[in-house]
């Protein structure tokens, strides 16, 4: 691989995240066993390293029931390797002005360059009241809000994760808002192209698959009028970068898009 790469969606786990029991399906598919020591950092680099990922965008998890993985923890692994992570948050999203505060924290105070929400972990569509608040906090702020969608892998419902009606939606009430749509919509690929043609700040990442695994109508999309909308992913550790690459040559991507693909829409869309 002769390109650097920006890996837009990646975790790096606590034995509390990978061990809760949402996670269970996951563990099934990828024949991992209850983790026993918390994940080193230095491990999670390591994977990195392999697959020639220069700068992993880590996030943070919440829901109503409380933190899994804190903004903290994802501050922490920052100040450790500066130059290799940069932190996505996670807020309360049923506390609208709670996490009015610590999005803004996250922001002034950690130097986090952008906003997650995971639908089903709230299952609560974007175009739930508790999420607008955020969105034209996200505006003033100038970074983007990433979401799932798609189906769940987790035993959580995959209605919330539908492109259309809902991230079509927002865009039309937000069309300033930079919004990165993670694990490509499969099964509703097409709406997410559809939708990501439609309207100018709305992108795809292809977090949770690997390349052999990419729908069709993605690759054509990328080659031809999509080039500038799609973020390279992995969901680590769900996926590691070496595996989710070792097929991307097979996909006969245009050079200029595979350099946008891999890093260059990143730097744009996130401001690196």
């Amino acid at each position: 691989m002769k390109h650097k790469i920006i890996d837009v969606w990646m975790q790096h786990p606590t034995k509390h995240f990978l061990n809760h029991p949402m996670f269970a399906s996951l563990r099934r598919w990828t024949h991992s066993d209850i983790v026993r020591e918390e994940p080193k950092l230095a491990d999670t680099i390591k994977e990195m390293d392999k697959a020639q990922v220069v700068k992993g965008l880590i996030c943070s998890w919440q829901n109503e029931h409380g933190v899994l993985i804190s903004n903290d923890e994802v501050a922490e692994c920052i100040r450790q390797y500066p130059d290799r992570f940069s932190g996505i948050a996670s807020v309360p999203l049923n506390k609208p002005m709670e996490a009015i505060l610590e999005l803004r924290r996250c922001v002034h105070d950690l130097g986090f360059i952008g906003l997650r929400v995971v639908q089903w972990l709230w299952n609560l569509p974007p175009t739930h009241p508790y999420y607008y608040p955020l969105y034209t906090e996200c505006i003033q702020l100038n970074i983007p809000i990433c979401f799932q969608v798609g189906h769940t892998g987790p035993l959580m419902p995959s209605e919330v994760g539908r492109p259309i009606p809902y991230i079509d939606q927002v865009a039309l009430d937000f069309p300033e808002l930079k919004i990165v749509c993670g694990h490509i919509g499969y099964p509703w690929t097409t709406e997410m192209i559809a939708v990501t043609t439609k309207h100018q700040n709305v992108y795809i990442d292809t977090s949770a698959y690997s390349a052999n695994r990419y729908p069709i109508e993605l690759i054509h999309y990328m080659n031809h009028h999509g080039g500038n909308k799609v973020m390279f992913g992995t969901n680590y550790p769900m996926i590691t970068p070496l595996k989710c690459l070792e097929d991307l040559d097979k996909l006969k991507l245009k050079e200029d898009v595979t350099a946008k693909f891999l890093y260059q829409n990143a730097e744009k869309v996130f401001q690196l």
